[in-house]
């Protein structure tokens, strides 16, 4: 595990900006990951290094070329990173437009008549795309409930609810408001048990950050993250799509290639960026593995920083050293369960008695950086069942520590309204 490695914290922490201090507000505890993971330090780097530079791809001149060379060996890095030996990748405006783009893709190549399947586990860049496109293109839309007291949908929930004549579907890898990931795997088995051709569209936004990414074994068409929750920056996002999702029929210029998928001139330092991060993986995953393989070291990465993940999030709910978990608190409530296996890096709560924005401000206030969802068209779908007005998001990643967790739960002991 990744602190059990003498200096290995130290070292991850080493490589982000803005760690344990705000530009703005300066000493703090980062705990909204959620909302956005720290930045690593060659990301801005990079970034810096790209915005300077003039020339765009598709030019006759020694500069386009290696900008052209950057893209392709960014898009095999991640194509290594998430497991993906075929299908391509590719650069839009936002991991939530990228699902737009994809599911209105799917749903206006659908048969007549047939149907788009979804959960009401959902964020609403997945679930107001496929509803929104099943209207326009005259489908049924099949919800598929989630259980409230887990904050997860399973394999068999959608398979109680799937027919042959499922022509979309749409599933949610990680929740921003539960924290619980989802068996991708198992519930593409389930969807494609009764109707094998259907289009699988994957939100994996909230997951990056916290584990492997195994593209090759979830048997799915779409998959779209948005790299500044994992440790790149702001202004794109990026998807993966299957052969036959890229041979749709799809939005593009006249006569532009068949498979191209992008518009415009994409920025090169922001694929340069996704190099970066796959690079630091790879260098995660040489610390905890020693494994001359790329992708077995990627995938080291990926167990090491879950398991650790599992480790922080077991701390602040059952206590560490001499202080009291969250579970221990008379005043708080944990939202899908103290024992939750599924949970990833993230702990929502509420406080009795007072409003969540209050206690966030509290928080804040001791410099602990946590976020309130509301039951809003974000986080209504799983608050409003529950009877919540609000929760409180606490959400860590690989690099936070035990000592973060030990000063979130002194806090927490203490509030009161």
């Amino acid at each position: 595990m990744l602190h059990q490695t003498p200096g290995l914290i130290d070292d991850i922490r080493a490589r982000f900006a803005h760690v344990d201090s705000c530009p703005f507000q300066g000493s703090r505890i980062f705990f909204e990951n959620a909302g956005g993971a720290l930045t690593l330090n060659s990301v801005t780097e990079t970034s810096a290094k790209f915005a300077a530079i003039p020339d765009n791809q598709g030019r006759d001149n020694v500069a386009s070329h290696a900008l052209v060379d950057i893209i392709n060996t960014a898009k095999a890095d991640m194509a290594t990173f998430m497991s993906a030996p075929s299908g391509q990748f590719f650069m839009g405006e936002s991991g939530t437009e990228l699902l737009f783009r994809m599911i209105r893709t799917a749903c206006v190549n659908a048969p007549s008549g047939s149907k788009v399947i979804g959960s009401s586990i959902e964020h609403p860049a997945s679930r107001s795309a496929a509803r929104r496109w099943a209207e326009i293109a005259g489908l049924d839309y099949v919800n598929v409930p989630h259980d409230d007291a887990t904050g997860m949908v399973t394999a068999e929930a959608y398979a109680e609810q799937m027919t042959p004549d499922v022509a979309v579907a749409t599933i949610l890898h990680g929740s921003p408001v539960t924290g619980m990931g989802m068996d991708v795997a198992a519930i593409a088995h389930a969807i494609r048990a009764v109707s094998p051709d259907c289009f699988i569209i994957v939100d994996g936004i909230q997951h990056a950050a916290h584990g492997q990414i195994d593209i090759a074994s979830y048997d799915i068409d779409g998959y779209a993250v948005s790299p500044y929750k994992v440790f790149s920056r702001h202004g794109f996002g990026i998807a993966w799509i299957s052969d036959r999702l890229t041979a749709l029929p799809h939005d593009q210029l006249i006569n532009a290639p068949a498979s191209g998928w992008e518009f415009g001139t994409r920025d090169t330092g922001a694929y340069a960026t996704m190099s970066d991060v796959v690079a630091y993986f790879d260098w995660l995953g040489g610390r905890v593995s020693g494994s001359e393989d790329r992708s077995e070291r990627i995938r080291a990465a990926g167990a090491a920083i879950h398991a650790y993940e599992t480790h922080l999030t077991h701390a602040m709910i059952n206590g560490t050293g001499n202080l009291p978990g969250l579970r221990e608190m008379d005043h708080v409530s944990i939202l899908a369960g103290a024992d939750n296996p599924a949970r990833e890096g993230l702990v929502s709560i509420t406080v009795k008695g007072m409003a969540s924005a209050d206690v966030v401000t509290k928080l804040n206030q001791l410099g602990i950086r946590t976020h309130t969802r509301k039951a809003d068209h974000y986080s209504g779908n799983v608050l409003d069942p529950l009877g919540l007005p609000d929760c409180i998001r606490i959400s860590l990643c690989h690099y936070n520590t035990e000592h973060e967790v030990a000063q979130l739960l002194a806090a927490m002991n203490a509030i009161t309204d």
